[in-house]
């Protein structure tokens, strides 16, 4: 079996421009538009935007990989590196500041060279402690295959099949060299197209003994940051991955095993890059929602712990707010909990949902944010 890296032809790859060109022209008019939308918003707004995408983009490009990181711990590592003042930070383990650390590193210095040693820079980050796991892998360095071939073997134990061989070792420092140098050479297509070509470049390469796919994502968002020409991110392409994971392996594995033709898998970028920046409308509404509901109480007389858990509901709190989750979140006894709670309710903050006894939860009492036409 031949995968496109063994094709004569490679690395020049081709794709057909005449059915990529009408979802291109729509995903960078939405891109125009999203952009648009949120320069209307003040700087305070922008921020809150900002952070949001960025704490969803952390968390959904480690949950690809079967990670599972604390939002609270991202959104906090995010906001002490960006200047954001959230309140009381949560601490954060160094699993998270390493991926947070590439995301902003890709983002916000989206016009700096891609170097070899700034992509090592990136692995070595997502290793703090010089493991994957309980096993010891090459940190900051090209994979040397030392114990076999780089393979993609998904499947339960005994029905293992071979997704995907990647090039050997020795290829690496050539192959990376000629990625580098494209990547970082004016555009001869359109940048967007170029994030698209980049992603699937760099994980077939797979360069690395492991995480390979949440650098490729991380190059992919550096990519598009320079074809808005914005360090600001306001959609979450991991996020939209992440909710098309299946379609997304399968699209790359017959394009990786497929003759140089990868229009499949362009119009597949386009339409999930579509759906991502889509899926900005829903936080761009949680944020006005969020604005208006502390305009609209902006003379409630609230202590810190209300403040708090007011914050993480409206930020999207998993599961109904009970007092003993009051009580867990903002790490107070329950009497004390009960008391912040009923001072809400009094005040028309806070309602209770229906049920009662010990299934009584709160919900917030909030105006709907009007985002107007499209």
């Amino acid at each position: 079996m031949a995968f496109i890296w063994e094709l004569p032809q490679w690395p020049e790859l081709r794709w057909d421009e005449k059915r990529v060109a009408q979802p291109l022209v729509l995903v960078r008019h939405q891109q125009g538009r999203l952009l648009g939308r949120m320069e209307g918003l003040g700087f305070s707004l922008r921020e809150e935007a900002v952070l949001k995408t960025l704490t969803q983009d952390v968390v959904k490009t480690s949950e690809i990989e079967g990670e599972t990181l604390d939002p609270e711990q991202v959104r906090s590592s995010l906001a002490r590196r960006l200047g954001i003042d959230i309140g009381a930070l949560t601490p954060a383990d160094r699993n998270v500041d390493g991926i947070v650390e590439i995301m902003l590193d890709a983002t916000r210095n989206y016009a700096q060279p891609v170097t070899e040693e700034r992509l090592l820079g990136w692995h070595a980050a997502l290793f703090p402690s010089g493991r994957s796991g309980m096993t010891r892998t090459r940190i900051g360095a090209w994979r040397d295959d030392t114990s076999g071939p780089m393979q993609v073997v998904p499947g339960p134990i005994g029905r293992e099949r071979i997704h995907y061989t990647a090039p050997p070792a020795g290829r690496l420092p050539i192959e990376m060299q000629r990625l580098l140098a494209w990547l970082d050479a004016p555009a001869a297509i359109d940048p967007v197209l170029k994030a698209a070509l980049a992603h699937l470049w760099f994980v077939t390469l797979h360069p690395f003994d492991d995480r390979n796919g949440r650098i490729a994502r991380a190059l992919a968002d550096l990519a598009l940051a320079r074809s808005e020409q914005s360090a600001q991110r306001f959609y979450s392409l991991s996020a939209q991955i992440r909710a098309e994971r299946n379609a997304y392996y399968d699209v790359l594995e017959r394009t990786q095993k497929g003759d140089g033709d990868i229009t499949a898998w362009m119009l597949w970028f386009l339409d999930c890059l579509n759906g991502a920046i889509d899926g900005a409308q829903s936080t761009l509404a949680a944020v006005l929602q969020k604005a208006k509901f502390w305009d609209a109480n902006a003379g409630a007389s609230l202590n810190e712990r209300q403040v708090k858990v007011l914050n993480r509901m409206l930020d999207g709190l998993e599961g109904k707010l009970t007092s003993s989750k009051w009580a867990k979140l903002a790490k107070c006894s329950q009497d004390t909990a009960n008391r912040d709670i009923a001072a809400l309710l009094k005040a028309g903050i806070l309602r209770k949902g229906e049920g009662g006894g010990r299934s009584t939860y709160y919900e917030l009492v909030l105006a709907s944010a009007k985002l107007g036409g499209k």
